[in-house]
């Protein structure tokens, strides 16, 4: 007979929703804590930004989205469906294969009503800490308030949701706290106007910072890209004539003079930090032994990125990998976390088995030394690329079939049209024939 258990879901994002339901489905008992008044976590827009536009005084009002408002999705609705929960909308036309966020809200919000998952999340309630109750044992200790009033529950387990792009990361360019100009990280750039005029460095040339500068360019004067490579020849992007692309900044001055590896220079008025975001569990309390490096790239040690082998099965994570296609920072995120949701749910069912501990930390101890002999920065310890490997292996602890290969084939014609076209365009020039209904 299957075990049910007491269950903590910390987020009530996609990842969360999705761990909710398999969670529910495996007879477990589950509340969802989340801080805001609705679900969709990274997928709500919200146009208002933080006081501190670098996201850096301790004691500012934390705005959770960082969502802009002309935000695309990176991969078609085909790769943002559920298992058995697809994101199709034809009338939308073929531009919208890479839906606006309005409607990934819309699709969340629908998969949660009609799984009945709002019954479970208490909303308006933040948790401010998670501990084990005792070192070794199996109950947890869940710290939450809500409207002033604070409460503590003990559940057997608790699966961490909370997603990862909330903190920012900020570049740390020579002469940086000097330079006069305005600062901003695009955790708080919503919509383009307030450069009306302005010359802007825009600096990372990830999936963000190749749509803000683009963005921004409808209204700035000049928008300057600096990419992360030192070897960099200055060059305008094609179809602007007032956006280029740069090397890495080499420093910046109290004149306001930004200097690139590529010899040039400006006088900037706005740098926008487009530099990814840090992980962060400020209430989680493992006594160390689950931790961030100093950087927030690292979570660890966590078996395959999801159970910390020490704490396992009773603590684990949804969402950790990220970065898996260049286009993409998260990868095939919601079918990735159902299969890791689903992973947890029968893992705490006692359907499948985790490896021992020892086991585990060999396994991760073994992911680091692969990672350092191919020369892979530790900061890349959970890019996963390709995300489908990943996928399949989950999939077959439980005894379940790999992903559809139409999927994956889907997945690489985008992998390879955006490689051949570039990030600007792919998602209005990929075409794909056999959009069939498939499935895990």
């Amino acid at each position: 007979m299957a075990e049910s258990r007491k269950v903590a879901v910390i987020g009530a994002g996609a990842s969360g929703i999705v761990t909710a339901r398999e969670l529910q489905r495996e007879g477990h008992r589950v509340v969802v804590f989340e801080k805001s008044n609705q679900l969709g976590g990274l997928w709500v827009y919200n146009p208002r930004v933080e006081t501190d536009l670098l996201s850096l005084d301790p004691n500012r009002e934390i705005i959770h989205s960082s969502l802009y408002r002309s935000l695309r999705t990176n991969l078609p609705r085909k790769l943002m469906s559920f298992s058995d929960y697809s994101f199709d909308c034809a009338e939308n036309g073929s531009r919208l294969n890479f839906p606006e966020h309005e409607e990934v809200l819309r699709f969340l919000n629908e998969f949660a009503k009609d799984f009945a998952i709002n019954e479970l999340i208490r909303f308006n309630t933040e948790v401010v800490r998670v501990a084990p109750v005792e070192f070794g044992g199996n109950r947890w200790v869940v710290e939450s308030k809500s409207e002033e009033l604070s409460s503590e529950e003990l559940f057997d387990c608790v699966v961490i949701c909370n997603g990862h792009y909330t903190v920012p990361r900020i570049a740390n360019i020579p002469g940086i706290h000097n330079w006069p100009g305005k600062q901003i990280h695009s955790h708080n750039y919503r919509i383009p106007e307030p450069f009306k005029d302005q010359i802007v460095v825009v600096i990372g040339d990830g999936p963000s910072g190749l749509d803000i500068c683009r963005d921004i360019a409808t209204v700035a004067k000049q928008v300057h890209l600096s990419t992360r490579y030192s070897e960099i020849v200055v060059s305008k992007l094609e179809s602007y004539e007032n956006l280029w692309n740069h090397s890495k900044i080499n420093h910046v001055d109290e004149s306001g003079e930004v200097t690139f590896f590529d010899g040039s220079s400006i006088h900037a008025d706005i740098i926008l930090h487009c530099t990814g975001y840090k992980y962060d569990f400020p209430f989680l309390e493992t006594n160390g032994i689950v931790s961030v490096d100093d950087e927030g790239r690292v979570v660890g040690p966590l078996y395959k990125h999801v159970f910390p082998p020490k704490l396992s099965p009773c603590l684990s994570f949804v969402g950790i990998p990220s970065k898996t296609f260049p286009c993409d920072d998260q990868g095939v995120i919601f079918l990735g976390s159902e299969l890791q949701a689903k992973w947890i749910a029968q893992v705490l069912s006692g359907k499948v088995l985790l490896p021992s501990e020892e086991e585990m930390l060999a396994d991760v101890e073994d992911h680091n030394r692969q990672l350092e002999e191919a020369g892979i920065p530790k900061r890349h310890t959970h890019r996963l690329h390709p995300h489908m490997e990943y996928m399949d292996w989950i999939a077959a602890q439980m005894g379940m079939p790999s992903l559809d290969p139409s999927l994956k084939e889907m997945y690489w014609s985008i992998y390879k049209c955006a490689s051949e076209v570039g990030f600007a365009n792919y998602r209005d020039l990929w075409v794909f024939e056999n959009l069939t209904q498939s499935s895990l």
